[in-house]
């Protein structure tokens, strides 16, 4: 059977494009790497479009507010791991919510490993890496378009891509339903509430028989 992955070039190494892991950009929630001399840093996007198959060339979109879009538009490397099902809300709130400029965020995270261009990707909660050189940008007000040839891709397991579908309805938090605000008055002697709209001026508690006096509205 004829092999079917390519083979890219960097410098003396080889590093091997696995065609499967084209594959799982069918979906799209995915963990953007960059380094930036000692600094690693990564980001949540949700857009890496393959454009071509020959050469396997890719397409990222990345806000510009985003500190690993700095580190990129400076390097020309990235990396792209692509989240599965498995992928908790910890891994969104790690690299999806807060900024990178002072903050290490892979710090005493341990389910990552380098790829040949030296770039962390993540091993756990993704089912395939892919590593990548810019060849080209746009600008597109809030975000930049990378184009970029890749460089490297493996597929780390059989899990199924998340997809925005799935994040919003098993792993995202509902949000709580707002409390009923209650209306009344609080006793300001032993805490006792009436509730309603207004207190009898002769209202006595029955805890602590202190008169409507001692009460003051809830807020």
């Amino acid at each position: 059977m004829q092999d079917t992955r390519n083979v890219a070039r960097q410098g003396e190494n080889a590093a091997e494009v696995d065609n499967k892991a084209m594959f799982a950009l069918s979906y799209g929630l995915f963990v953007l790497s960059a380094k930036d001399g000692e600094k690693d840093n990564a980001c949540i996007i949700n857009t890496v479009t393959q454009i071509t198959s020959t050469p396997n060339r890719i397409s990222i979109a990345v806000n510009k507010q985003n500190f690993t879009h700095d580190i990129i538009k400076k390097t020309g490397m990235f990396n792209a791991s692509i989240l599965t099902e498995r992928a908790p809300f910890a891994i969104f709130e790690r690299f999806g919510f807060a900024s990178g400029r002072d903050k290490d965020k892979f710090a005493g995270f341990p389910s990552v490993a380098r790829s040949q261009n030296g770039l962390l990707y993540i091993t756990d909660c993704a089912n395939a890496f892919l590593s990548a050189k810019v060849i080209d940008a746009y600008d597109y007000g809030t975000h930049t378009l990378f184009i970029a040839d890749m460089t490297e891709g493996k597929v780390l397991n059989a899990d199924p891509s998340i997809t925005y579908a799935y994040y919003f309805a098993h792993t995202k938090p509902r949000p709580k339903p707002a409390e009923k605000k209650v209306k009344g008055f609080v006793c300001k002697i032993c805490g006792y509430v009436y509730e309603g709209d207004t207190l009898p001026v002769d209202f006595v508690c029955p805890l602590c028989k202190h008169g409507a006096a001692d009460f003051e509205p809830l807020t």
